[in-house]
């Protein structure tokens, strides 16, 4: 393999955001006497979180500004008389204890850590996906995290991979490549780098983007045969 340095997303690539995303949800309206209806809200939440994220990826809006925001909103459109800054901060809290793996992520940073180096990168809270990692198992075969926050920038902008570039302990660009499910974050991000990517699809969804993976898959038990296959 003539990779030697591997960054993988976090959410949806390594850890299963969206188990995790709806266990915290429901713990944090629990916790504020939200009873009723959590289905239908929670799929509202997740709307709207898609949203901001979206803009927070082009700079439209701050984290601090989303991170409150996909409550307020969920809240009044549904007419829930509750704290949205206190939903938030229940929220964040839970999904440190809320991690889920996906499958074959643990046995994957094993094997790419004994070749090279693996890091991640990701546009989460610094603190939280901290946190996540810890709980996850995956720290021993990590090298590094770049986050947005430390950053300054979000994926796909160029100067977040430059950020990660300089994280690494040793980096070229032909020895490098992406792992993640976001062709508009993480493979056009290393489109714009200039750098190998792998396009991690298990919805097995359609590229209409302009993003171009160097090769795609469906699940992360097939990613190094994947990587073996990419031409030197």
């Amino acid at each position: 393999m003539k990779h030697r340095l591997f960054l993988f997303d976090l959410d949806d690539t390594l850890l299963d955001f969206r188990a995790s995303e709806q266990r915290s949800f429901m713990r944090a309206m629990a916790q504020l006497g939200v009873t009723h209806q959590l289905g239908d809200l929670f799929q509202q939440y997740q709307a709207t979180n898609l949203a901001l994220w979206r803009s927070f990826e082009q700079g439209l809006v701050s984290k601090d500004f989303l991170k409150v925001e996909r409550f307020r909103k969920t809240f009044a459109d549904n007419r829930i008389d509750l704290d949205p800054h206190r939903a938030s901060d229940l929220y964040v809290e839970s999904l440190a204890d809320t991690v889920v793996l996906v499958d074959g992520a643990a046995q994957l940073c094993e094997t790419l850590a004994a070749i090279g180096e693996v890091g991640i990168i990701t546009n989460g809270a610094h603190h939280i996906q901290h946190r996540r990692i810890d709980s996850s198992g995956l720290k021993p075969h990590l090298s590094f995290v770049a986050t947005s926050e430390a950053c300054g920038y979000a994926k796909p902008d160029r100067r977040f991979f430059e950020f990660t570039s300089k994280m690494a302990r040793s980096f070229a660009r032909h020895e490098t490549v992406i792992v993640g499910d976001r062709l508009d974050a993480d493979i056009l991000g290393a489109n714009r780098f200039g750098i190998e990517s792998c396009w991690f699809n298990p919805g097995r969804l359609i590229n209409d983007s302009q993003a171009v993976p160097s090769c795609e898959v469906d699940s992360l038990h097939d990613i190094v045969a994947s990587l073996r296959g990419l031409a030197a």
